[in-house]
Order: C-alpha cells, then sequence, then structure tokens
C-alpha cells in the first residue's frame, strides 16, 4: 500500500478507508477507479459501502459499471441504485440444492443480522410477510425494511426463479398500497426491490422503466466466485475501455 501510494498519491483520508478493506483486489480496484473518478473521500466512502467493486466484478456488463463509477456526484446526493445492491451475495445463508421461497425467506431472517449487513448499514427491519387488503383479496409483502438516508419504506419480493414482467407488475400494486397506507407524512415514497435468481437486464429494465414508483431488480447469488478470476475480468474490460480511449 505505501508504495502506491508514493507512485500515484491520493489524500490522506483516502487510504484510512482503502486500509480499511479486506483484499489487495479490492484495495487495488478502489484506488485506481478513485484516481480516474476524481472521488471525495465521501464518495469513495459510499462506493465502498454500496460494494461498487463486488457488484462491478459480477457484473455481465463490466464496461457500463465502470464508466458510470466515473461520474462525479455532489457529496450529498444518495442515489437509490447505489444503496441497494446487485447482486446480493447470500454465502450465509447455508442453502444447497433445492429450496423453496419460504426456506430462503426462513434463512434470511434466522441470518437476519447477516442479511442486514450485506444490504447495507442504513437499512433497518420493519417486518415480514406484511399484509394487505385490496377489494376483497389479501397479499402479503415478503420483506419491509427502512432505509434511513432515502428516507423510505423499502419493500422486497422474494422470487426462486429469473425474473418475469407480472413480478413488477405485483410490485408497482404493493408500492402504491405502500404509499397511500403505510408511508409516514414525512417520509418519502416507498421503493421496491424484487430479489431473484436470475434475470434478463433488458426486460427488467422495460419492465420498471417509466413507472412513477422506483423499482429495481436484483440477484442474489448463495456463493461467490473465485475473487482473483473477477479481478482479473475487471482488469481485462478496463483495458479494453482504455484502448477504446472510453476511459484515461
Amino acid at each position: 500500500m505505501a508504495r502506491l501510494a508514493e507512485a500515484f498519491p491520493l489524500p490522506w483520508s483516502h487510504y484510512v478507508l482503502l486500509f480499511s478493506l479486506r483484499s489487495d483486489e479490492a484495495i487495488g480496484f478502489y484506488h485506481a477507479e478513485a484516481l480516474r473518478g476524481g472521488w471525495s473521500v465521501r464518495q469513495l466512502k459510499r462506493q465502498i459501502e454500496s460494494q461498487f467493486y463486488e457488484r462491478t466484478a459480477l457484473s455481465k456488463n463490466k464496461a457500463t459499471m465502470l464508466q458510470a463509477g466515473r461520474e462525479t456526484l455532489p457529496d450529498d446526493i444518495v442515489r437509490v441504485e447505489e444503496q441497494v445492491k446487485d447482486p446480493l451475495v447470500l454465502e450465509f445463508l447455508g442453502l444447497k440444492d433445492e429450496y423453496s421461497e419460504s426456506d430462503l425467506e426462513e434463512a434470511l431472517i434466522r441470518h437476519l443480522e447477516a442479511f442486514l449487513l450485506e444490504l447495507g448499514g442504513d437499512f433497518a427491519f420493519v417486518g415480514r410477510q406484511r399484509r394487505l387488503r385490496i377489494d376483497d383479496e389479501w397479499f402479503r409483502v415478503d420483506l419491509v425494511f427502512f432505509h434511513r438516508s432515502l428516507r423510505c419504506l423499502v419493500l422486497i419480493d422474494l422470487k426462486l426463479g429469473t425474473f418475469t414482467h407480472t413480478d413488477a407488475g405485483q410490485m408497482n400494486v404493493y408500492l402504491n398500497y405502500a404509499r397511500e397506507h403505510w408511508t409516514q407524512h414525512d417520509e418519502n415514497p416507498p421503493v421496491g426491490v424484487i430479489l431473484c435468481a436470475a434475470k434478463g437486464k433488458a426486460l427488467a429494465r422495460y419492465a420498471t422503466a417509466g413507472l412513477e414508483n422506483k423499482m429495481l431488480v436484483s440477484k442474489y447469488l448463495t456463493a461467490l466466485p473465485n475473487e482473483k478470476v473477477l479481478a482479473d475480468e475487471i482488469d481485462k474490460t478496463r483495458r479494453a475501455l482504455e484502448k477504446q480511449g472510453m476511459v484515461s
């Protein structure tokens, strides 16, 4: 790290954050991206807390992630996309082979502390299987959280399979109801997260775009691939972008 700081200096406050990281690969990634993006220490902290490295490593479109990371934003702006990770790594659940949605939910509640750590420090647990009645029919929202920075409820719907457009329609109903009946006067409109085993990026974008409610589709992984392999893939993408003149 000392050699890295000498060759490519950042303010010392940045290195305090970098020293806290768990791997050389993560340190090298955040150091390089902080230099390229001109991140302030608050932006670096926000990127680390949102697991930008892990999300980039696991993304199928690493080039888009790296380019988005270069956008310089005011320190006080909090974006929903940065607060909700995609994907979420749920290795701690210990789920193997076949399991049901109720098994997934039970495991998340059983390991609630670890799940909250994976979600991020600003999430607070509100409840599970929150009931709502529309006309003469009852519905249930799998998990409900509150996000302190966003100042809103976060509704999570668990899906075992691949995301479908009907999942977005169902979540939109939940969000409309929650905004009218569950949101307090000093809170922002609720955000929906559909947590699924797989998703098509184009379908997720078309299904959630243009809606009044903010909705995100995130994948979950029950095991994390080899970190060295992921780091090598990021380096390969970065070199390709540099050749194209898309990053410096």
